[in-house]
């Protein structure tokens, strides 16, 4: 059974940007395109314009944003199959529920109504930290958007934590056909050889040592089933966090993982995602990890 790309759309600018993404993103790899709209979003997203009908407001503009949507996917790249539904359902339930039958989930950075002061809206959030499938918030400059820069980054993380993002993120690198940039980041703690600056180089190669072999060992198997790929390696010196951040901005996408542990609730996002969702400047995907 193909799964389609899943597309949470409410008619904001920000949702409007992740569906051209989302369109781009089923072009490549052959997928059906399928737009939500969340209709009970209207309780916490507010702006809600008078039609002047016998009809609810909220049904009419919820079949306009979707009927919108469609069209301009459709207009984008009209070999791309588009489905649309509005669905009676608060936002994050209604696409957490999608996951998991989706490819991915797509969601703008901020919602209609959100001030534009905050980083990132709560629904996207909150879908990125606890989604059973990929979710990609679409945010950043437009060349980032669009796919201008040919490169993709992952954040290559400890043992399993990485591998499923590695796996992602070399697979968007071949039907992109660009670069992929795989970051490991390593610190010397500040504390460690002050007194001895011969012994705290050696202490900082060792790091960097020790953070390429993790990088050889979690990319032997992709570089391996994907050769036509160009695989870059790159211990970079920092916290995972900024590496990644500053990373993001030569990138089209930054892929990360994130632990789903089993019993847990609420939000299951590391300090990595977390920052990337809010800082990152070019769309973000968050792969879960069940442990």
């Amino acid at each position: 059974m193909e799964f389609p790309l899943v597309v949470g759309v409410d008619g904001s600018d920000s949702s409007l940007q992740a569906v051209d993404w989302a369109v781009d993103e089923a072009a490549r790899h052959g997928l059906p395109l399928r737009l939500v709209y969340a209709s009970l979003w209207e309780r916490y997203e507010g702006g809600r314009p008078s039609f002047g009908t016998d009809r609810p407001d909220e049904e009419i503009m919820a079949e306009h944003i979707i009927a919108s949507s469609a069209e301009r996917a459709r207009l984008r790249i009209p070999e791309v199959k588009v489905s649309g539904e509005v669905l009676p359902e608060e936002a994050v339930s209604a696409l957490l529920r999608e996951g998991h039958e989706a490819f991915a989930l797509v969601t703008g950075s901020r919602g209609r109504g959100e001030l534009a002061g905050r980083l990132l809206g709560s629904v996207s959030l909150t879908v990125a930290a606890r989604a059973v499938c990929p979710v990609v918030v679409v945010r950043g400059g437009e060349r980032n958007r669009q796919g201008a820069l040919g490169r993709v980054v992952v954040g290559v993380g400890d043992g399993i934590e990485g591998s499923g993002a590695v796996r992602f993120a070399v697979r968007e690198a071949q039907a992109r056909g660009c670069a992929l940039d795989a970051v490991r980041a390593w610190r010397s703690p500040a504390h460690e050889h002050v007194d001895h600056p011969l012994v705290a180089d050696d202490a900082s190669q060792a790091r960097e040592e020790q953070a390429s072999t993790v990088l050889a060992d979690a990319l032997r198997e992709v570089e391996r089933d994907h050769p036509r790929v160009e695989v870059h390696r790159r211990p970079v010196e920092g916290p995972a966090h900024k590496v990644l951040v500053a990373a993001s901005a030569d990138a089209d996408l930054a892929v990360v993982g994130a632990l789903r542990r089993h019993g847990h609730f609420g939000l299951q996002l590391g300090r990595v995602a977390h920052t990337l969702l809010h800082h990152s400047e070019c769309p973000v995907a968050v792969i879960p990890q069940r442990v």
